[in-house]
């Protein structure tokens, strides 16, 4: 019998890594770099034990996302799903060898071993998924909110598992630290679904709102290159990115209570989604067009403002301010 990957006990992050487990954070390395830009961007700036756990995290979540994205009918993908879903049990057993076929199962588990992750996220993760299969709609922002918890906020949850949180002065509210993973996952979410309001329609899915799209006169959709006749499609677009920088707002509580390497990962990835959310801000016909991207060397300005800790030192002033 091959050495199995021992279930989630949290071990030292300087447990020695064999070939076997090396390969299939390699393996999922690449699907990162080529599947998820501004992800990989981000873990870039973390420790090598961290940044292969977020890739082990992000290849599980992209074959689920996958399975709901693809083209199988509707009946295989609940099976996938469920398939997929079985795979995490053994995770969460303890029963996946070394030598398993399956790299995303050996690395994700050698991951839950290393680090404390809720692994319940990704169970999560596929509900969520399910949603979209099932074809589900929203009529209010509460019911937005709950299918964005599932497929973000539940990433943020887990990926504070990998980061953990550090006790510093002026964050006595540290013991909140999930609720900001979570809420940051719900800004990112929120700036996705605008970003691919097209690329979704395109796809037989409405994410916004239908109370929102009704008052701004968008209840027709988005799978032409401009609004509809009488649409204030500028208005509904910057009425959700008001609601997305709130939701910034509070998930940036997060910063201060990371380490330093783990709050640059944090501050690069939501800086390049809120640069989006600027750039949609300005233009917002512009994601009617094709999908909004930041060039190279503004993702690298935003990389380097994460290292040098600015984001969080400003939340950090900002919460003093707020307390006195």
């Amino acid at each position: 019998m091959s050495p199995t990957v021992e279930g989630p006990t949290h071990a030292s992050a300087q447990t020695a890594v064999s070939a076997p487990v090396s390969a299939a954070y390699g393996y999922c390395e690449a699907v990162t770099g080529s599947q998820a830009r501004n992800f990989a961007y981000g873990i870039r700036l973390l420790p090598t034990d961290k940044r292969h756990a977020m890739s082990a995290l992000y290849a599980f979540s992209r074959r689920v996302d996958d399975i709901g994205d693809g083209t199988l009918p509707t009946e295989a993908k609940f099976a996938r799903l469920e398939e997929t879903r079985a795979v995490l049990g053994r995770i969460r057993a303890g029963e996946v060898d070394e030598d398993d076929t399956d790299p995303v199962a050996v690395a994700l588990a050698h991951a839950a071993y290393r680090f404390p992750i809720p692994l319940g996220g990704l169970d999560e993760l596929i509900d969520g998924v399910l949603m979209d299969v099932r074809g589900e709609t929203y009529e209010t922002w509460d019911d937005l909110k709950t299918y964005c918890r599932c497929v973000a906020g539940a990433i943020g949850r887990l990926s504070l598992g990998v980061f953990g949180t550090v006790d510093a002065p002026g964050t006595p509210d540290a013991a909140r630290a999930s609720e900001y993973a979570d809420t940051l996952g719900l800004a990112l979410q929120l700036t996705n679904i605008l970003r691919d309001v097209r690329e979704d329609a395109g796809n037989g899915r409405t994410y916004l709102p239908a109370e929102d799209l009704a008052k701004f006169g968008c209840s027709e959709g988005f799978q032409a290159g401009r609004p509809a006749p009488g649409a204030d499609f500028a208005g509904l677009v910057h009425h959700e990115v008001r609601r997305a920088r709130a939701l910034f707002a509070e998930g940036y509580r997060l910063l201060p209570m990371l380490d330093r390497r783990s709050g640059a990962c944090v501050a690069a990835m939501a800086g390049i989604y809120r640069r989006l959310l600027d750039r949609i801000e300005r233009e917002p016909e512009a994601v009617l067009r094709g999908r909004v991207s930041l060039p190279p060397h503004e993702k690298a300005y935003v990389a380097v403002r994460g290292l040098s800790g600015l984001d969080a030192r400003t939340v950090s002033r900002q919460a003093v301010r707020r307390r006195m």
